[in-house]
């Protein structure tokens, strides 16, 4: 199926599409903040540029879009308009996220991966439950862990 909009337009709502700041990404933020956590953003000197970053419990949360990173849930539909180029870029995507995360755990940082579908959608969390695991896994111990929208908890962790 052809594209449905001009490359104009196209690259208008392409570049309207936000990389950091996102609105999951800002409840989150929010939501640990009001617990006392102190954190950094987005610092450039670890890979992929953590968009949360808890230096005194060495934790790098990211907050992950469900499309963008081609999470298996109900947030997350393949496109149909340029589907080669879709599945190609999320597939990627997905390839990064893995190789980042990998290199954060050399680096020894803990990373919590939270999924967009965690805080909206008809899956969502509520929030007291994403904040009480995101603080659940900074005082742990897993090395990895991973919070997803369902009707149970959520948590998911590597040791």
């Amino acid at each position: 199926m052809a594209d449905v909009l001009t490359p104009e337009q196209r690259k208008l709502n392409m570049s309207r599409i936000r990389d950091k700041n996102t609105k999951p990404e800002l409840i989150l933020r929010k939501g640990l903040h009001s617990l006392g956590l102190r954190f950094r953003l987005h610092r450039n000197d670890l890979p992929g540029k953590p968009d949360i970053v808890i230096p005194k419990h060495r934790v790098v949360i990211l907050v992950h879009g469900c499309f963008w990173h081609g999470h298996n849930c109900h947030l997350f539909k393949q496109p149909t308009t340029r589907s080669d180029f879709w599945r190609s870029k999320i597939s990627a995507n997905r390839e990064r996220d893995k190789t980042i995360v990998q290199q954060l755990n050399i680096d020894k940082w803990r990373v919590l991966s939270v999924w967009e579908c965690s805080l909206r959608g008809k899956k969502r969390l509520s929030m007291d439950s994403v904040l009480s695991m995101c603080v659940d896994f900074i005082n742990g111990d897993a090395v990895q862990g991973e919070i997803v929208g369902s009707s149970g908890t959520s948590l998911t962790e590597k040791h």
